[in-house]
């Protein structure tokens, strides 16, 4: 009998990587891919052992149809101002269709206190799967090296810059491959039942350290920038980012600065069974994004 695992946010840095690795697994594994437009989740179509999906959020038809015959799921919600209640419809929907186990892409302290912003709101939900009877696992990964791709990447082909505002503080980022792995292995393991696994890479650098291993793998010289936060507001405001956005963004910014994120674990290493990718190993696996 197969198992069907559905992946929520497929088309997403983490989610589609996640479905990637699980369609690499055994054949009695069905995933299915649930994603915001099917133009752009055309990709996952060509995986093998993957169904697509559109799921809305505010159409209960869609998630009737996504979450019918699932057996696990794996809950990626969108950095939205709603994501809370977001997330909510789809525990509701879980529970209402008997899920066996929901994975959920938290955010590493999310249990911290004072904690931070982003932690709370993923705390909320946290607390909303405990309370549903479901049977869960949390996965709490630090910053995503691939920001690096998707947030930088620009400045440093166009300028040889970096622009952040965290100065020297060193973060403990890991690599979306890796979270994926540990995914995997708690989608298709067992003993994860009500654990909660803080992730990170092997190793804290700060953000001119970044620069600089950039700068040595793709051959050219990368400058870290270390931005004002009044600065880097007025930048977000030029993009028009609301302001719940970049208040969330400049907190973190803040705790980085101070050395907040930079703890590491070695949780990667005992649930996979081998070391996450050092920083420099994924700046050389995507050193054209940085040329």
């Amino acid at each position: 009998m197969h198992k069907t695992i559905l992946v929520t946010g497929a088309t997403g840095t983490i989610g589609k990587e996640v479905a990637i690795q699980l369609s690499m697994m055994d054949e009695d594994i069905r995933v299915r891919a649930g994603v915001h437009s099917i133009i752009k989740g055309e990709n996952l179509k060509r995986l093998p052992n993957v169904e697509v999906v559109e799921m809305d959020f505010k159409d209960q038809d869609s998630l009737h149809a996504a979450f019918t015959h699932v057996d696990k799921v794996f809950m990626v919600t969108p950095f939205a101002k709603d994501q809370v209640e977001m997330a909510k419809t789809l525990v509701d929907e879980a529970k209402r269709k008997g899920v066996k186990h929901l994975v959920k892409l938290s955010v590493i302290y999310a249990d911290a206190e004072p904690g931070f912003m982003i932690g709370h709101w993923h705390r909320e939900i946290e607390k909303y799967i405990e309370d549903s009877g479901i049977t869960y696992t949390f996965l709490r990964p630090s910053s995503f090296m691939q920001n690096y791709i998707h947030y930088d990447a620009e400045s440093i082909k166009n300028e040889g810059r970096l622009y952040h505002s965290t100065g020297s503080g060193k973060i403990a980022s890991i690599d979306v491959r890796d979270i994926a792995a540990v995914s995997v292995e708690v989608l298709l393991g067992s003993g994860h039942e009500g654990k909660a696994y803080e992730l990170t890479g092997p190793e804290a650098i700060s953000n001119p350290e970044a620069a600089q291993i950039i700068g040595e793998v793709s051959g050219r010289q990368v400058q870290y920038v270390d931005v004002p936060a009044d600065a880097a507001r007025s930048a977000m405001l030029k993009k028009q980012m609301p302001d719940w956005m970049i208040d969330a963004m400049l907190e973190l910014e803040s705790a980085y600065r101070e050395d907040r994120f930079s703890e590491t674990t070695d949780t990667v290493q005992q649930l996979t069974g081998r070391p996450p990718h050092s920083f420099q190993q994924f700046v050389k696996d995507h050193q054209k994004c940085f040329e």
